[in-house]
């Protein structure tokens, strides 16, 4: 970008000064590019859950059935706690 009126030797020597950092950086972005792609490929339940297939077929189903019960629940518990938050700051922040 300066190299028409930067001598060579700052140059290698602001290069120098700024190479860790960008490095740095650049390992970061590329983790982060990878980590980007393997959450898009979502976890196999598979994996976690497959000592549950040597059951028979319908206990299989009631697993399931409690599996999606119990983050059901958790989904509503943090609904719950977000708006009870939400009526807090709203009675809190009150101008009249």
């Amino acid at each position: 970008m300066y190299d028409y009126f930067l001598p060579p030797a700052i140059k290698n020597f602001v290069d120098s000064i700024f190479e860790g950092p960008i490095q740095f950086l650049n390992q970061g972005y590329s983790y982060l590019s990878k980590v980007g792609t393997i959450a898009g490929h979502g976890i196999n339940l598979n994996n976690y859950f497959g000592f549950f297939s040597y059951l028979p077929g319908p206990l299989q189903a009631v697993i399931n059935s409690l599996i999606a019960g119990i983050v059901l629940l958790a989904i509503l518990q943090l609904v719950k706690s977000f708006m009870r938050m939400y009526y807090a700051l709203k009675d809190g922040a009150k101008w009249w």
